[in-house]
């Protein structure tokens, strides 16, 4: 839930820590104050209207403005450490993994092949890199996030997240997402994973169909492209959008909505919409005849990855993938003309 968006693109020093390195421990919040009140935290936005989710915290141990956005970290009592950008909840190292081993290992094992590049638009904290840092086939591994402070941030709060910067296969690429999508090579990545913020201000054009016509550009013949995708119990006119969107730009290939629960996400549950390119007209499965099926976990990521402290999966497993696109029936019905299979079928 990271916005990837705003300006031109270059490449991240990877020793740069100047950006994170003034933030100081305090108990009075610098911004958004509103949500702050007897040490309880409350995100609230007009996306959930009417609601909220309380947490408390002992300590506000980092706050600071970016070039783009509030930047804070909170010491919570239920949820350990908890990333909060422009008074939204980002990550906590409670129940990240959830969301991170979900939205990346759904595209990456249902590739019909071993992936070799993959793409991350988004993600400055670090989590989806660590997931698929347990891909050893992967050969190159990119970034493109805007805000240099996030991943600044994430590797001295956030160290068990942020470990997969430190793998040789990443390129940090400190830029525009939009722009370093349009600007890749036609067909050039396996998959591709959008961990982008929600679709209001900057960050609606995440949601529009010239940047997912420029990842469709971007990605092989049989590759996936994974984006976060909202809540069916918040944001089900966005996300029956979404799928329609994507069922124009895919065509000839596939579109499956699938989800996973996370408790400090709005509603509990948040969603992943799985776009595949259409195949060659030989493919290498069984199926490889029709579109090619996301629901169908083909690859298996690594419990240990080589040199790197990713420690043990601990939420996906191939049962869970395949349970994952099994939408309760309000969800499937209103989204049943845009999925190309039948939700639970």
């Amino acid at each position: 839930r990271v916005a990837p968006t705003a300006a031109r693109c270059h490449l991240a020093d990877r020793t740069a820590a100047a950006a994170a390195a003034s933030g100081r421990m305090t108990q009075t919040p610098i911004a958004h104050a509103d949500q702050y009140k007897d040490g309880w935290f409350t995100e609230l936005s007009a996306l959930w209207p009417g609601q909220g989710l309380s947490i408390q915290y002992d300590e506000i141990l980092f706050q600071e403005r970016s070039k783009l956005q509030d930047v804070a970290v909170l010491s919570t009592k239920a949820f350990g450490t908890t990333l909060v950008l422009d008074g939204v909840i980002q990550c906590t190292e409670r129940d990240e993994f959830a969301y991170q081993e979900m939205i990346a290992h759904l595209p990456l094992c249902a590739l019909e092949t071993p992936p070799t590049r993959v793409l991350v638009v988004g993600g400055g904290d670090g989590g989806v890199l660590r997931e698929l840092c347990r891909y050893p086939s992967i050969k190159e591994l990119h970034i493109a996030e805007i805000d240099a402070m996030v991943p600044e941030v994430s590797k001295r709060f956030f160290p068990k997240m942020a470990v997969g910067f430190s793998d040789p296969r990443v390129t940090l690429n400190i830029c525009d997402g939009i722009k370093f999508v349009s600007d890749a090579e036609e067909g050039y990545y396996d998959a591709i994973v959008v961990d982008s913020s929600d679709p209001v201000g900057p960050a609606e054009v995440l949601f529009e169909e010239p940047f997912f016509r420029a990842l469709h550009r971007a990605v092989r013949p049989g590759g996936i492209v994974c984006t976060q995708a909202e809540s069916v119990w918040l944001h089900l006119d966005i996300i029956k959008a979404l799928a329609g969107m994507c069922a124009r730009v895919f065509e000839g290939g596939s579109v499956s909505y699938a989800y996973t629960t996370i408790p400090t996400y709005p509603s509990g549950q948040i969603g992943m919409m799985l776009c595949a390119k259409a195949r060659p007209v030989q493919g290498a499965s069984a199926d490889a005849d029709g579109p090619l099926d996301p629901r169908v976990p083909r690859q298996a990521p690594a419990d240990a990855v080589a040199g790197l402290d990713a420690g043990p999966l601990r939420y996906y497993d191939a049962a869970l993938h395949r349970a994952a696109f099994a939408l309760p029936r309000f969800a499937a019905e209103a989204l049943a003309e845009s999925l190309t299979f039948a939700p639970g079928a």
